[in-house]
Parts: C-alpha cells; sequence; structure tokens
C-alpha cells in the first residue's frame, strides 16, 4: 500500500521516537504540539523537544492554544489524513478532531490498558510496585483512556527503575511500536478489542504534594514512591525543619528499629531511615539550599546523624 498522510500529536521527549519511526513508514503532514513555556531560572520561552524534532525534520509544526475550536477541527479535516498518531500530547481531544483523519486518532498510551487510564500511568505503575508495563496502541475516543486497543507491547520495570527511566525505555518501545503495528492498523489488518472496563484503574494527574514522603508506609513501598516520583514532582521530607528531597534509595539491610523517620545508622555502611516495616537507606539526597550529596557526603558533612527524624 501507499505511504499513508498522517498528523502526529506529541509534546515531550518520550514522543520523539515515535515521531522519527512515523517518518520513516508515512507521510508526516504536520507535527502539533503545544505551545513553548518558558522554563529554567531565567523562565525562558522554551520549545517542546517535539517541535525541535519536527522543525529539524523539515515538518510543519502547529501550536494551538486551544483544540476545541471550529478553526482547529477545520485545520484537522483540511490535512486529508489517513490517520493521526498520539502520544503524550497533553490534551484530551474532542470528538470534531478524532473524527477529522479518515481511519482516526491512534495512541500510544504508556500503560497495559484498562490499568492506568490518565495523565500520569509511568509514575503511578512504579508507585504501586508494578513489575511490568508497556505501550497500548488504542483507538482514541472521547473518554480518558477507553478506547479499544489494536496491540500490547509489555515491558519489565526493575525493581530500581525510576520513572524517568521507565520514561525512556517506553519512548523507545513506543516506536517499535509504531513500525509493527501502524500500518497494520490503517489497512484494517487489525482489529481493535473493546477494553474490560471494570479492570480499569485510574493514573491521576501529578501534584507537587504527592512528592511527600511518609515514613509510616513499609519500606518497599517509600522506594517504590521515590522512584516514582524522580524526577517530578521529586520525592520530598523535612530535617530540622528544612527539605530534604531524597534522589535516590534502596531497601535498608541493617534490621535496626525504631520510630517512623529516625535515622538509625550514618556512617561507612551508609544511611539508613526506619520505615513502617523496615528501613530504607538513603543513597542521595539534597538538603534545602545545599547541591546534591551521596550517602557518604552527607554523613562526612554531618548533614545526617543519627538520631535525626525524617518528617
Amino acid at each position: 500500500m501507499p505511504s499513508p498522510r498522517a498528523i502526529f500529536f506529541g509534546t515531550p521527549a518520550i514522543a520523539v521516537p515515535a515521531l522519527n519511526a512515523l517518518t520513516t513508514i508515512a507521510e508526516v503532514a504536520a507535527v502539533v504540539c503545544q505551545p513553548d513555556r518558558p522554563s529554567g531560572r531565567g523562565l525562558t520561552l522554551t520549545p517542546p523537544p517535539v517541535k525541535e524534532r519536527a522543525l529539524a525534520l523539515g515538518i510543519p509544526v502547529i501550536q494551538p492554544e486551544k483544540v476545541r475550536t471550529p478553526e482547529f477541527a477545520e485545520w484537522a479535516r483540511s490535512q486529508q489524513a489517513d490517520v493521526a498518531l498520539v502520544i503524550a500530547y497533553g490534551r484530551i481531544l474532542p470528538k470534531a478532531i478524532l473524527q477529522a483523519p479518515r481511519v482516526g486518532c491512534l495512541n500510544l498510551h504508556a500503560s497495559l490498558l484498562p490499568k492506568y487510564r490518565g495523565a500520569a500511568p509511568i509514575t503511578w505503575s512504579i508507585y504501586h510496585g508494578e513489575t511490568e508495563t508497556g505501550i497500548s496502541l488504542m483507538l482514541m475516543d472521547e473518554g480518558m483512556d477507553t478506547g479499544p486497543v489494536y496491540t500490547k507491547h509489555t515491558l519489565p520495570i526493575g525493581p530500581n527503575t525510576t520513572a524517568d527511566d521507565l520514561t525512556v525505555e517506553l519512548g523507545k518501545l513506543a516506536a517499535d511500536v509504531v513500525l509493527a503495528d501502524m500500518l497494520r492498523v490503517v489497512s484494517g489488518e487489525l482489529t481493535a478489542q473493546p477494553q474490560d472496563s471494570s479492570l480499569a484503574t485510574t493514573a491521576r494527574i501529578l501534584q507537587k504534594e504527592d512528592g511527600k514522603i511518609d515514613w509510616s508506609r513499609p519500606a518497599p513501598a517509600v522506594h517504590n514512591h521515590i522512584r516514582a516520583m524522580t524526577s517530578w514532582p521529586g520525592a520530598f521530607t523535612h530535617l530540622g525543619g528544612k527539605l530534604f528531597k531524597v534522589l535516590a534509595s534502596s531497601p535498608g539491610k541493617s534490621g535496626l528499629s525504631g520510630a517512623p523517620g529516625t535515622v538509625v545508622m550514618a556512617d561507612k555502611r551508609g544511611i539508613e531511615v526506619v520505615c513502617g516495616d523496615g528501613t530504607l537507606a538513603v543513597l542521595r539526597g539534597q538538603l534545602e539550599g545545599k547541591k546534591a550529596l551521596s550517602a557518604t557526603e552527607l554523613i562526612s558533612g554531618r548533614a545526617v546523624q543519627v538520631g535525626a527524624v525524617f518528617g
């Protein structure tokens, strides 16, 4: 079959590999991403990664402030696309946009649907201790990740994998899914299967407060929380009235006990903090106003000492 004509919707770095893959099998008429946003200490207006890559590829880019307008719907129809491919665009598309391409809009969702429907599937899958996730290629409808699914490709989650790590891995997997399945969907070779909504779970959007560590939880759960919140919003607690970010951790081994949040080890063996069940080793941290340090550096600088209490 001739190469299909496609529109690509995506914004952050996780979407770039899928865009690269799409350009090898389709004529990409245009790329749609969110507007440039202020970034960094100087709040410099910065283009999203997908825009930068699209411009480098010579593909027209549009960045609508709103997607629920007659003008944007007319633009989408005027592209005469066979299909639209969506990954991490960041906005819910209305019916007029979903119906504009001949085949519809396909979404590369970063979970094994119907689990973790919503804005932050990567973070919440790690938070809940999942050992595998994946990419679901689905036909979009007006619901939140409720459309029928064409294919699912799985990916293991390692015991120390962070959300940042998993985002990179899922971005690569999404590109593989594009190459393996996209043309088969457009040609009608694949049929989408409805999701079992009774098995659905949600992955709500993250808030800054989600990073706060609850030391009363079991140590494995606290470790999962820290991995899940890396690098945004970041896992944090307080020490001596100051904010303390826990940047890396592992399950503790000392067998020591005490009140949750209490530092029971701070020597050449490392730093261990009591949790509701077991201890957690703090491998890297950052005290408010200071630079990030290893456990050894935190101890030698006396930033963390035995008997101190996090929380």
